[in-house]
């Protein structure tokens, strides 16, 4: 069977250990050098780049996050035996690993060590499709000859490469198609590299539970249970057109991806499908004036982004958490794409005064979606508001000074509150 050490590197058949320096961390299989479709993900990123930047860390439990009402960003594997999850409230994952040490997240930090991983990428494949600042698709096929190895070996060396030069670590996923690669990576972290090969894959898909699935959330899960499928072999047992007479478009999805079949390219052009900010506060907020004025920062830092990437969004979004963590999401589409901060925190400040009056909020959050390029935002503005477009125009002119003399130049009085 094809079998690769991971420690130095060499190929060689089978054996449960590297016949040239002894290492157990042997990978093989017999689709090993056949694949070329590969998920990376970092390690724990953000938590692993402040343990490298700080080696007093590196043996303790480390949160990284917002304050005591935030939220975990990530968390280091130490934490994580604690119980300690991404995205659990920061009361909770205290309680759990009260002597874990919380750190705010360094963003520009962590922006640039992904920025170094990418170029990495980048000198094995054109075809790189990020999904955040820590993980991506990458698509090798036709590379062999180019690199003299198999994508197998190439992505094990990016790997080794990570942690020599840039000190932090990453699991990969190899296999036939995007979905599959995905799920790989998660099967053997830290420091993974598992394979699903062609072969197996039925039997590897047949047992899992359903919420494995790309897509499947809480409430589609439910849904499915409902139905009585909470296998993929409960699901592989439904023809495709009463799954699609049930779920509609999600239901033909799910018959393909039970069958580990997922036909999306790795694109390296995918463009941005939505803008956003937010903010989680240490203290519930229901002042207006104090809430307005988060507002009118966060459609600040979304147009800010917007302009920086040349993209305009037609549709604008809310996001608002309240104090119980329930959830409430707008959208309203505009009659035409904007990246115009104005425009923004109006479309947002009237969908928030549709809220329920009354009650206080945890977070708060501003995004534009369905994007377009720049030159594509109207000029005029909104023709049913006379001073937009001159509104629009003073913006204009304040990002010019702010790009001089900084980007405290010009506040304007609402940004204050």
């Amino acid at each position: 069977m094809p079998a690769l050490c991971r420690s130095c590197l060499v190929s060689f058949d089978g054996g449960s250990r590297c016949p040239s320096c002894r290492s157990p961390r042997v990978l093989a299989h017999p689709e090993l050098f056949d694949l070329s479709i590969a998920h990376m993900d970092c390690d724990a990123f953000y938590a692993s780049v402040e343990k490298r930047d700080n080696p007093a860390l590196r043996d303790r439990p480390l949160i990284v996050g917002g304050g005591t009402r935030g939220v975990v960003s990530t968390c280091c594997y130490i934490a994580r035996i604690s119980g300690v999850r991404s995205a659990m409230p920061m009361f909770q994952a205290l309680r759990l690993c009260p002597e874990a040490v919380v750190i705010r997240p360094r963003m520009q930090v962590y922006a640039e060590v992904s920025r170094q991983v990418r170029a990495m990428m980048a000198g094995l494949t054109p075809l790189i499709e990020p999904l955040s600042l820590d993980e991506a698709f990458l698509d090798l096929t036709g590379t062999t000859r180019l690199h003299g190895a198999p994508p197998a070996v190439v992505l094990a060396r990016l790997t080794r490469r990570m942690e020599e030069e840039l000190g932090i670590s990453g699991s990969v996923g190899l296999s036939h198609n995007k979905f599959l690669a995905k799920i790989a990576s998660d099967l053997d972290k830290p420091r993974g590299f598992s394979v699903i090969g062609r072969a197996e894959t039925l039997a590897f898909l047949t047992p899992k539970p359903v919420r494995i699935l790309w897509g499947v959330g809480t409430a589609t899960q439910a849904a499915l249970e409902r139905a009585g499928i909470r296998t993929l072999a409960d699901l592989q047992r439904w023809e495709p057109g009463d799954l699609i007479a049930r779920f509609g478009r999600t239901g033909e999805r799910l018959w393909h991806l039970a069958r580990g079949e997922d036909h999306r390219r790795v694109d390296g052009d995918e463009k941005p499908k939505s803008i956003s900010k937010e903010t989680t506060f240490d203290e519930d907020i229901a002042d207006m004036d104090l809430l307005d004025g988060h507002l009118w920062r966060l459609a600040v830092g979304v147009a800010d982004r917007a302009k920086a990437k040349d993209l305009a969004g037609r549709t604008v979004i809310l996001k608002l958490k309240r104090g119980d963590f329930s959830q409430i999401s707008r959208r309203h589409s505009l009659p035409a794409p904007t990246q115009i901060a104005d425009c923004i925190y109006g479309e947002a400040r009237r969908m928030f005064d549709q809220m329920p009056k009354g009650g206080a909020y945890r977070l708060l959050g501003v995004g534009i979606a369905d994007l377009a390029p720049g030159g594509a935002a109207d000029p005029a503005g909104d023709l049913l508001d006379p001073q937009a477009a001159a509104r629009a125009k003073a913006e204009r002119a304040t990002d010019a000074i702010r790009a001089k003399f900084g980007r405290d130049a010009i506040i304007k009085g609402r940004a204050l509150r």
